[in-house]
């Protein structure tokens, strides 16, 4: 038997991007150096589209975020599927008002008749010292932002299948990639295959302890349990794929199963996205937890440079193991 196709999620993006716009002309790309003129982005996530749909619907812009998220925006008001790529996330905040003001708030200002059919991909990570302004996780900002929805993959199968629901979904979409695991290898997606947004995904059972993630830190989370399995630990893993709308059902379900939950996420622990579940499952099973929601994350301080305080920073299998060790008391 032969073994299943295995691809990166840079390869993965761009099989999506190529699809979506073959399926619909009304998808177009824009951003930094997207066309191939320009190399097909710095991540090479665009690379071949511009040669095979055109400098009309893949185009380079100026390093401008406000200009390509003003674009964005209003393309999609005129029936348009834009893709904005702003090239890392941190940069997002040179385009919050056209995202937070206007993408995000035109369907409830109009009544529901008018959608923003926009996806923004961006990108970070920290690990490649590039420093407190290139690699925060900012997904807690716009999951708080009503209209908005969050999307954060874990592996290349789920790149392509999400990011085809967020191209022709009819809300804006924030598509986050996780720089390291632009060069990880997984499973290939089946091609055309959408994953409903708002569904996480149970990706190993178990009875003990519950440890929710998504994104890169996914990657820990998956180690960390195949190694407790030999102590007789049994970890279910739950992978949130979508942050918003958050699939509270599933998560709720497994904890009333296990008893006890770790949340962990790249992004700082305070005001992050693990407090927010922490806080809805203690409500929820309260009279059933067996110890309180642990959390792990990022230290609230700005990325460091340095590598080695960079490696502390980022939430490493030790601290995830300590985590499930301490709900387990």
């Amino acid at each position: 038997m032969s073994k299943a196709k295995k691809i990166n999620c840079s390869v993965a993006i761009n099989m999506a991007l190529h699809d979506a716009m073959q399926l619909d002309d009304r998808v177009l790309v824009l951003g930094e150096d997207v066309a191939d003129r320009e190399g097909g982005g710095v991540f090479k996530c665009t690379a071949g589209l511009s040669e095979a749909f055109g400098t009309d619907r893949v185009k380079s812009t100026p390093i401008a975020e406000q200009a390509i998220m003003g674009a964005a925006v209003g393309s999609a008001l005129a029936g348009m599927r834009p893709v904005a790529e702003i090239m890392l996330m941190n940069f997002m905040t040179v385009a919050m008002d056209q995202v937070v003001n206007h993408a995000a708030k035109l369907r409830f200002m109009t009544g529901g008749q008018t959608h923003v059919p926009l996806t923004i991909r961006t990108t970070t990570g920290a690990g490649f010292g590039t420093g407190g302004q290139h690699a925060d996780y900012l997904e807690a900002w716009f999951a708080h932002t009503a209209g908005m929805k969050v999307v954060a993959p874990s592996n290349p199968a789920d790149a392509y299948g999400l990011l085809l629901s967020c191209i022709f979904d009819d809300d804006p979409c924030l598509f986050i990639e996780s720089l390291p695991l632009y060069f990880a290898l997984g499973e290939a997606p089946v091609p055309g295959e959408r994953i409903p947004l708002g569904k996480a995904k149970v990706v190993r059972e178990g009875s003990h302890v519950t440890v929710v993630s998504y994104s890169r830190t996914m990657v820990e989370v998956n180690q960390v349990a195949q190694e407790l399995e030999k102590q007789d630990i049994s970890v279910e893993v739950i992978d949130l794929r979508t942050i918003s709308p958050l699939d509270m059902d599933t998560i709720l379900t497994s904890v009333a199963k296990t008893g006890r939950l770790v949340v962990a996420h790249e992004a700082q622990v305070d005001f992050g996205v693990g407090a927010e579940i922490a806080t809805r499952v203690h409500k929820e099973l309260f009279g059933q937890l067996k110890a309180p929601v642990a959390r792990v994350g990022a230290a609230r301080s700005p990325v460091p440079f340095s590598k080695a305080l960079e490696d502390e920073f980022i939430p490493t299998r030790q601290r995830i193991t300590d985590a499930v060790f301490e709900a387990l008391k």
